[in-house]
Formats: structure tokens, sequence, C-alpha cells
């Protein structure tokens, strides 16, 4: 079989994965917090017997991108967005510590703060739970506090801090969870320069406009794959055709 076949096929399964990330970016345009993933493609060498100078394209995530995105006044009191560079610390699903800049915060029927996919946020002790209140209030540095239920607008109780934390992005990796990770596991130290708006959150980051340019270019590299397999398959019925007249 011609050796065009394989290098087309190989080339056609990369650029799909590549297609998966924009698909990904594009279906998190607008996601609170969202952080668009980046791929690009690298040349890797082909193992095994053969000539050494041999390489494969292969898609490879490079992280993500860590623009800010814009932030919008929504007036909830739980709705926080984090200004310029850092995370909001939670607790993952595996019981690890993950970091997210989605700050549309929730409180569940017992009184845990969580985040909207449901990740308890974490706070001075761990998850945050909070009794019940007649208002709550988060402070630019994280601190929540409340006025009890039956008291007056002066009366205001600090009951935790919003872990807040600005590790250095080539120290972050995006988990399957959704959630940004050390690489290597571990905790990040809390920062208490990071500083969040409250009653406001961050939009995606996503460029839906460049995403849907690399998309269409990706689908056009895609059909030249195509065309390529399509025409070793050709060549491979015609010299069959010959061999078998002769």
């Amino acid at each position: 079989m011609d050796h065009s076949l394989y290098v087309a096929m190989t080339g056609a399964t990369q650029i799909m994965r590549a297609q998966e990330a924009v698909s990904h970016n594009l279906a998190n345009a607008s996601t609170t917090g969202f952080r668009a993933e980046l791929t690009a493609f690298q040349s890797l060498p082909v193992q095994g017997p053969g000539e050494a100078t041999r390489i494969n394209a292969v898609a490879h995530g490079v992280g993500v991108d860590t623009t800010p995105g814009a932030i919008t006044t929504t007036g909830r009191s739980l709705d926080v967005a984090v200004q310029g560079s850092g995370w909001i610390a939670v607790q993952a699903p595996d019981g690890s510590e993950g970091y997210t800049r989605a700050g549309d915060l929730q409180l569940t029927a017992d009184g845990l703060l969580t985040d909207a996919a449901g990740h308890p946020v974490l706070g001075n002790g761990g998850p945050i739970s909070l009794p019940p209140s007649a208002q709550l209030r988060i402070g630019e540095d994280g601190t929540i506090s409340s006025v009890p239920i039956g008291e007056g607008p002066a009366t205001v109780a600090a009951l935790d801090r919003i872990r807040l934390v600005n590790p250095p992005p080539a120290q972050l990796v995006q988990g399957g969870d959704g959630l940004m990770h050390l690489a290597g596991g571990g905790t990040a130290t809390p920062d208490t320069t990071v500083r969040v708006t409250a009653g406001a959150l961050e939009s995606s980051n996503v460029d839906a406009s460049s995403e849907l340019v690399k998309m269409i270019a990706l689908s056009r590299q895609y059909d030249m794959q195509i065309k390529s397999i399509k025409a070793a398959e050709d060549n491979a019925s015609s010299a069959s055709k010959l061999l078998q007249s002769n």
C-alpha cells in the first residue's frame, strides 16, 4: 500500500483532535470564567524501526489562554469576578484543590458555598459553610460577611474568607474536571493581593471569531487529507488493474 495513505491518515487524525479543542472552546464561548484551550502542531519522532529522520505532526495541548475576560455587573451578592490575575480555590471531585475563575457562587440547602458546577469553595479552614443570614456580602479581599437574621444592616459579622491564589501560569494545568490544578499536584499559597469585584461576573475569554476561522482552516486541511487518501486508493486500484491485465 502507498505510504502516502498512512501519512494522510495520520494527518487527518491529528486535525480531528485539533478540531475537538476548537469545538470545546466555541461551546464554552458564553461560559462564565472559561479559559480558552490552546493547541499547536508539534513534530515528534516516529518510534520503531525505520529511518531516524521520520517525524509525525501531532496536535498537542499547550495550556490555556490566561487573558482576562470582560467583567459584567450583575448585582447579585454571591457573584464575584477576580480582578486581573488570580484564581478562586475550590475542592475538586477527587478531594484535591482546584482553581476556577467562575465566580457565580451558589448556596446549597445546608449552607455550603459552591461554584456553579457544585465544587465546594475553599476558605481558611476548608470548604466554606455559611449559617442562615438576612444578607451576605463579599469584600474585595474575599471576606464573607453577613447580617444575622433579625438584626439591622449595621450588625455585620465576618464569617470566612474565600481562598484566593495566584500561582505562575506555567505551573497550572487543566484537568479533566474542568478545573486548573498545580502541575504535579499540591496546593497554591494564598495570595492576599488578589482582589475580587462583588456583584459581577467575568465572561469567557474565547474569541468566537478567531475560533471559527480556525475551524474553517482545519476543515479545509482535513478535506485535503481525505482527498490524499482517496488518491492513494485510486492509484492502488489502477495499479492492481494493470497487473491483472498483464
